[in-house]
């Protein structure tokens, strides 16, 4: 980002206005963002009205004069072009739920995680830059395709682009998606200062219709996780709420996951996705058996199941979509788990820290001639040492 972002900070906490400068100091002194403060609701209408600059608004909900939910739905009518992060007590899921359906773009909770908030912004920015470059294509564009691709840069600058790595592990994750807009989706997440959570996913169908989908269940989902510890209710609420407005019938396999740091167990709940590859430091790996559930949005009322899994140092833990077992080559063969399962062996025999990147070359090798007809989406954990 090379222009300074406007930011306008809405809390009426007195000590917010010089924690937010003290810890977002080397962000203004490069220029990268700019802010303005306001005490509440009615504040932050006067400051939005009478500044045009202002890109992103981040607002506590619980606030006198005017909440926060209240400026959500003022914000539109003042220009429809700013993005909004609220600020949430930490598992005040009800409230949360309202701000995203009034069209908040993200949330971080209190106590606030400054790590976090800076992340929330930065994928917030990128959002809006994004889809700021498609409202002034519009009217250069000259086919679908072109429509397409912007809609997929959108789709793209939501996910994480900076993954947790410690001492004790490395989380990588990459997407290659195909020509068209399409439903895949990673997500890692922060959930407590011991454990983060890990979502891959994969939307039926293609298109439009998908990317909008897909959007609404990595939100719903990441909604969900922060307010619940158990991944098998998570995906539970998730399938309900997804249930409750789906006249198109579209579903979403969801392989959801919670990584305990302390003693590097995790914990999964299936959603009808592909079995998770457990990779030992020799480079020999096995498919966890886990339950199969079913994916979300296909009928309300099912009931997920919990498996619990230990990783021990040197051990890799890899999350992919269909898109990387089922890419075809130019013989109508698949890529098939086997061929997977060599290609990572090699790749630990390398010492290949970041797995991902071997796994979507070997299949765009493999597939090499063949129109890529699916998005290839891998996520994966590594415990360090062994």
């Amino acid at each position: 980002m090379t222009d300074s972002h406007r930011i306008l900070f809405v809390d009426d906490e007195p000590d917010v206005k010089p924690l937010i400068i003290q810890r977002m100091r080397r962000e203004i002194r490069k220029g990268v963002y700019s802010f303005e403060f306001a005490g509440n609701g009615l504040e932050a209408i006067d400051v939005l009205t009478a500044d045009s600059t202002i890109d992103l608004v981040v607002s506590d909900i619980n606030m006198p004069g005017m909440d926060g939910l209240t400026l959500l739905k003022q914000i539109p009518a003042i220009n429809p072009n700013i993005r909004a992060i609220i600020v949430s007590a930490y598992g005040d899921m009800k409230n949360i739920r309202r701000a995203m359906n009034l069209g908040a773009f993200d949330f971080v909770t209190k106590p606030i995680d400054f790590v976090d908030l800076k992340l929330t912004i930065q994928r917030t920015m990128s959002h809006l830059i994004k889809w700021r470059e498609a409202l002034a294509s519009r009217d250069k564009l000259i086919s679908l395709n072109n429509e397409l691709s912007l809609a997929n840069k959108i789709q793209q600058s939501i996910l994480p682009t900076v993954l947790p790595r410690t001492d004790k592990f490395e989380i990588f994750g990459r997407m290659e998606p195909a020509r068209d807009i399409g439903g895949d989706f990673f997500d890692v997440f922060r959930l407590s200062d011991t454990q983060t959570g890990l979502a891959i996913a994969d939307v039926s169908d293609k298109g439009i219709p998908a990317a909008l989908f897909m959007m609404s269940s990595r939100t719903l989902l990441k909604g969900s996780a922060i307010g619940d510890p158990n991944p098998d209710r998570v995906l539970g609420e998730v399938n309900m709420l997804l249930n409750q407005e789906n006249p198109a019938g579209m579903f979403v396999t969801v392989l959801y996951a919670i990584f305990d740091h302390r003693n590097s167990t995790v914990t999964f709940a299936n959603g009808g996705h592909n079995l998770p590859l457990l990779v030992k430091s020799d480079g020999s790996s096995s498919y966890l058996g886990l339950p199969s559930g079913i994916a979300l949005g296909v009928f309300d009322g099912f009931e997920y199941e919990v498996t619990e899994c230990q990783l021990t140092p040197g051990d890799h833990l890899v999350l992919y979509t269909d898109g990387v077992t089922e890419a075809m080559n130019v013989d109508g063969d698949l890529f098939g788990e086997d061929r997977l399962q060599e290609i990572i062996k090699e790749s630990v025999d390398r010492k290949e820290r970041d797995l991902t990147r071997p796994i979507v070359e070997a299949v765009h090798v493999f597939s090499s001639g063949v129109p890529q007809s699916d998005d290839i989406t891998c996520l994966t954990l590594t415990i360090r040492g062994g």
